[in-house]
Formats: structure tokens, sequence, C-alpha cells
């Protein structure tokens, strides 16, 4: 893979800094109020989720605690999911009979997620949800659902904000529709 030059391979800024982290405080504020009283367990996929989640704890303002999981379906820098899912870091801690809230950067085909809410409603949360912050309808192919959604996105590769292409780009402000010839579809 070249070098990536994030001023020059991203075609256009599709969600702005100032607009993520406007939707950023309003799902905190929503989760405060959904989960108050209860003791709530955030679950971060890793690794495009982590900026969304770090900034959505600090939005939030009721007790509650983290987990990190590690997923792949997607082979390298590849665009497309394999289809296959494995589990690279499991949950450190049980999250049985506890609040459980899946923390996603963004949701696509649907086939990781389904695949993930399957394995942890079989550690008997009392209840699993799913917070987004970009959801890609177009590209469904397992219908999820999504209990909280930040913005709906049309069918374009996007980075920034943790989404990467070949674990580039993940540290952009704001979220950018890479160019097509960068990942090798113009």
């Amino acid at each position: 893979m070249r070098t990536p030059n994030h001023a020059a391979d991203v075609a256009e800024v599709l969600l702005a800094e100032d607009a993520i982290r406007a939707k950023v405080a309003e799902l905190g504020a929503r989760l405060s109020a959904d989960y108050a009283g209860k003791p709530l367990v955030l679950v971060s996929v890793m690794k495009g989720s982590l900026p969304f989640m770090a900034d959505l704890m600090r939005a939030m303002t009721i007790p509650l605690q983290i987990d990190l999981m590690e997923v792949s379906s997607y082979g390298g820098a590849t665009t497309e999911t394999s289809g296959l899912v494995r589990i690279l870091k499991d949950l450190s801690a049980s999250i049985e009979g506890k609040d459980v809230l899946i923390v996603e950067d963004i949701i696509d085909t649907g086939l990781t997620l389904n695949y993930l809410v399957r394995y942890l409603r079989g550690k008997n949360p009392a209840s699993l949800r799913i917070c987004t912050l970009l959801d890609k309808p177009a590209r469904r192919i397992v219908e999820i659902p999504i209990d909280y959604r930040g913005f709906q996105i049309p069918d374009r590769f996007v980075v920034g904000y943790g989404l990467d292409y070949g674990e580039h780009y993940r540290n952009l402000p704001y979220i950018g529709v890479l160019k097509p010839e960068v990942y090798g579809a113009g």
C-alpha cells in the first residue's frame, strides 16, 4: 500500500467534526436518560469504534463500565467482508445479568454484528442493545435492530473518526469519503 496522504486521499468531508460532536452529545444524553439507575456495560468493537466510545462515555452522566472486543470479518486492506467472523479478543468480564450496549462505528452488511449479537446473547445479559455512529443500510444483508443511531449514510467508502482503510485514516477528526482510486475501485 502506498503512503496515505490524508488531504489528497479524501474526496469530501461527509460528516464534519462539529456534527459528530453534537450527535455524540445527543446520544450520550439519550443513553443517560434511558439507563438511569441501571448498571450499564458499554462493549466497544475494536478498533474502529474506540474514538466513538471514548467520546460517547464522556457524554454520559451515569455510572458505567466498559469492555472491549475485537472481531474480524475483513482480510487485510480489503473493502469487502469475507462473511467469516472471528473473535480476536473476547470480553474481560462477565456480562451475565447486566445491561449491555454494543457500541459500533458503522453497520453495513450486518453480518459481523449479527454474529456478535448472537454470541453475546449466549452470555445471558439482562438486556442487549446496539448503538452505532453510522448506519449504511444500502449494504445490509442481515437486518439488525439498531436502538441508537447517529447518522444514516449513503453507500460510500468512508474513513476517519476511527474508520480505516488498511489501518490508516483512523485519526481524522471527521468522516470523509475516500477516493476510489485509493482503494482500487477507480
